[in-house]
Order: structure tokens, then C-alpha cells, then sequence
């Protein structure tokens, strides 16, 4: 999601008439999804009660809501390097054309799969290198570059669980294994996922 797009869903989540539990449900599921669970905002949430009274879970909403939205337009998600941020940008191309071979019929599932799965190394790869974590006992490939950020707590323990079913199809298609990889529709969702992934931790 753009962040023009981020800040109209922040700004219609504060202004939903509805009661706290339910706004502050709606909140921190779009929290989670597009800035993570290890920012501020998030956490912020989190520690509202379930004692807490109806106006004083809206008024905490809120206040994390339009903190946000001032991060946001202040540019202060992008804290990522020039050069990260183009490596980001190819990574981004690349799932674009795999986004186009899914959509034609002609093609077999498994060649935009193996063009996803790429996708997701190299932009595992390159985040390992822009923290300068050490990489000298791995292999290089996806399930050690998510290790590698996983034990530096850069992921969560889903992501951990995505990226293992990611690879999986990733491999399965790499090694031939056609019957594994012949749903467009599960591809498009790997597409999805990874796309998603990937939005969300370029702007934290």
C-alpha cells in the first residue's frame, strides 16, 4: 500500500463510529500488517486494557492513529539507504513482471513462482547486508538470510512460517516438481504474501 493509501486508511479507522474493542481491533490488525509488530504504534496499542473505559480505548486509538499519520508525512518511514531503497525498487520490478506471467494463461505457474521466490532471496540478501549481519557460516539462500534476521529479531516467528512455505513452492518449481506448482491461484497468493512482506519492511 501507498502511503497517500496508508494515511486515508488511518485517517477512516479514527473516524469509524463504533465502539473502542472494535476500532481498536481494526487499529491493530492495520498496525501489524503495514508498519509491524515491533513499531511504536503497535505497541502502543497493545497496552490498552480491557478495563479501560469506551472513550478512553477511542481517545488511545486515535492519539497512535494521528502519531502515524505525522510519521508518515513527515517522511520518517523511509529510513532506509539510497542505495537500499533502489536494491528494494529492482526487487519490486521483478515481482511486477512475475505479476504479469500469472496473469497469462500460456505460462506454467511454476515460472513466475521461481521469479517470486527470487524476488524474496534477493531482497532477504540484501537486508542481511544493508544491517551488516554476518552471513560466513550460511549457505546463501532464503532460509538462511530469514534465520540470520530471525536470531536479530528483525522478523517474527510468522514470517518465519511464510517464508518456509514461500520456499517450499520456490523449491518444488526450481526442481521440477510441476505437480506442486500448478495452481495459478496459489501463486498469486505467494505473489500476495511476499509483496505484502516486503512492503511492510521497507517502511519501518
Amino acid at each position: 500500500m501507498e502511503q497517500q493509501e496508508l494515511i486515508i486508511q488511518a485517517k477512516r479507522i479514527a473516524s469509524v463510529k463504533a465502539r473502542g474493542p472494535s476500532i481498536l481491533a481494526e487499529a491493530l490488525e492495520f498496525f501489524r500488517i503495514y508498519s509491524g509488530e515491533r513499531s511504536s504504534f503497535y505497541k502502543q496499542l497493545l497496552k490498552v486494557g480491557s478495563n479501560w473505559s469506551d472513550e478512553d480505548i477511542k481517545s488511545e486509538v486515535i492519539d497512535a492513529l494521528l502519531g502515524y499519520i505525522r510519521f508518515i508525512e513527515n517522511g520518517l518511514s523511509d529510513n532506509i539507504s539510497f542505495e537500499r531503497r533502489i536494491q528494494i525498487d529492482v526487487v519490486s520490478d521483478y515481482l511486477n513482471q512475475a505479476q504479469i506471467l500469472i496473469n497469462n494463461k500460456g505460462i506454467h505457474p511454476a515460472v513466475p513462482c521461481i521469479i517470486i521466490g527470487a524476488s524474496l532471496e534477493e531482497f532477504l540478501r540484501n537486508w542481511v547486508e544493508e544491517l551488516e549481519l554476518s552471513d560466513e557460516f550460511n549457505k546463501p539462500s532464503i532460509d538462511s538470510y530469514a534465520k540470520i534476521l530471525r536470531e536479530a529479531e528483525q522478523i517474527s516467528k510468522q514470517d518465519i512460517k511464510d517464508i518456509t512455505s514461500w520456499t517450499g513452492l520456490r523449491n518444488d518449481a526450481a526442481h521440477g516438481r510441476w505437480e506442486n506448482v500448478n495452481d495459478i491461484k496459489q501463486i498469486k497468493i505467494m505473489a500476495d504474501g511476499i509483496s505484502l512482506f516486503i512492503r511492510k519492511y521497507s517502511t519501518l
